[in-house]
């Protein structure tokens, strides 16, 4: 079967490789559908500051062979797999923080997501790290649904409420995924930040008011929206510093500031702690998802609240990874690519 893999320094290989046996507690999954996240173009092409490099964690397909003792699963099976499943017991689990839980860093897909076959560990199928998804959802829709927990989990970070403004910096497929989510919880006004002029005219499509980040005008005209008060909420999905600094100028007294990108390993930026005192914000990590945010991810698709398939703007072949890892690299003219077996 062939596999992706990181071959070096901004290179993708494609090698043939050996199929995984399979344990009694496992299942095969063959792969149809899988995004490739910022994380996984940063791992090509940038310092990736987790301690895994394997290629593709969003990825769909069907069910082609299940262990001797697996029970509610079967062959033909349409799923989404994530590959990271906690211990729910450990005190990073007991305080919600289950993407902090050493197990879940251990339970991985094997090889890769990106790969045209899978195993999915034992922990992984018995502890709901496995979802079948209904007919009417496309192997495409329900590969966005690891993107979009990521996002459901940052917003269970803050409390809002109908009526409040919001600020995206970054405005790739999560951070238009952030938009959708403000959209359809009702929020009065959606700020969406990008240099990408192609991604700032998307997201317009989605109700977004879009600026130019690093424009001179863009801070005041959020303050200026929101009767001087700035964005009950902020969120970074992007790995530029300056993105943090921008939040915390026009988010208001009191609100909360989400760090949703992935920073390049070793990044460092002056923060002047003042101003987050005097102005109380709330400065909040979130690091990917765990099997209860998937779960949401996938009722907000299939009850259709966030229309995902509008995301997608290119495919690929496992064979032509290279290229689509370049392409999400440069992003040029495209949002969330997608790449089938």
């Amino acid at each position: 079967m062939k596999t992706a893999f990181v071959k070096g320094p901004a290179s993708v290989g494609v090698d043939e490789a050996e199929r995984p046996g399979l344990n009694s507690g496992e299942i095969l999954v063959k792969m149809q559908s899988c995004g490739i996240c910022g994380s996984d173009v940063e791992k090509v092409f940038g310092k990736y500051g987790q301690p895994s490099m394997r290629l593709g964690h969003e990825p769909s397909g069907i069910v082609i062979e299940v262990g001797a003792n697996v029970t509610g699963f079967a062959k033909g099976d349409r799923v989404f797999t994530h590959h990271h499943v906690p211990c729910y017991s450990c005190q990073y689990c007991a305080h919600g923080n289950e993407t902090m839980c050493k197990k879940y860093s251990e339970t991985n897909l094997s090889p890769c997501g990106l790969s045209e076959e899978y195993i999915v560990p034992e922990w992984n199928v018995a502890h709901g790290g496995v979802l079948k998804i209904p007919d009417s959802m496309s192997f495409d829709e329900a590969a966005m649904i690891e993107p979009l927990a990521c996002c459901v989990r940052a917003w269970n970070k803050f409390r809002y409420q109908k009526g409040d403004t919001v600020a995206i910096f970054g405005t790739g497929p999560t951070g238009v995924m952030h938009a959708m989510i403000a959209k359809a919880n009702a929020f009065s006004k959606i700020f969406c930040f990008d240099v990408n002029d192609f991604r700032l005219d998307f997201a317009k499509t989605f109700g977004a008011i879009t600026l130019k980040s690093g424009d001179q005008g863009a801070i005041p005209r959020v303050l200026s929206e929101t009767h001087d008060l700035g964005v009950d909420v902020s969120i970074v999905a992007t790995s530029h510093l300056g993105a943090v600094s921008d939040a915390i100028s026009c988010t208001r007294k009191g609100g909360t500031i989400i760090l949703f990108g992935v920073p390049t390993k070793g990044a460092t930026m002056d923060i002047d702690m003042s101003v987050i005192y005097s102005k109380e914000i709330t400065l909040t990590p979130t690091y990917a998802a765990s099997d209860s945010d998937t779960k949401q991810a996938l009722d907000l698709i299939s009850s259709g609240k966030v229309g995902v398939k509008n995301l997608i703007t290119h495919r690929y072949s496992l064979a032509e990874s290279q290229k689509a890892f370049e392409h999400a690299h440069t992003g040029q003219n495209a949002m969330k690519i997608i790449i089938h077996t």
